[in-house]
């Protein structure tokens, strides 16, 4: 509640960091190393389909391999900018909840 006795709204940062039960410097390390995997995967692209298609026409065999394929590249480049940035061991069990989630286990 604010001074006026009607409650505040949290920011987007705020949710975050108390869903996932950090701070707000560690929000911004979280969010940045979500950045750069994404950005790692994107550029990772081009040369990956160009090596296996010709002038990179893409058949619909292998996108679906690809995005098949790309699960776990993505999951392992998160682990390893995680480590960069002193976040593994909030990546790590991250990944431990996505795939049992991905898996349909219950957590023991």
């Amino acid at each position: 509640m604010n001074d006026k006795g009607t409650p505040e709204r949290m920011g987007w940062m705020q949710r975050l960091g108390k869903h996932w039960g950090v701070g707000p410097g560690r929000v911004v390390l979280i969010l940045l190393v979500f950045a750069c995997t994404g950005t790692t995967v994107m550029f990772l692209k081009r040369p990956v389909v160009s090596l296996f298609t010709e002038h990179g026409e893409q058949p619909l065999l292998f996108s679906i391999l690809y995005y098949i394929l790309i699960l776990p590249v993505y999951n392992l480049i998160l682990l390893i900018y995680g480590a960069l940035f002193g976040q593994f061991k909030f990546f790590w069990a991250f990944e431990q909840r996505f795939f049992r989630r991905m898996l349909g286990r219950k957590k023991k």
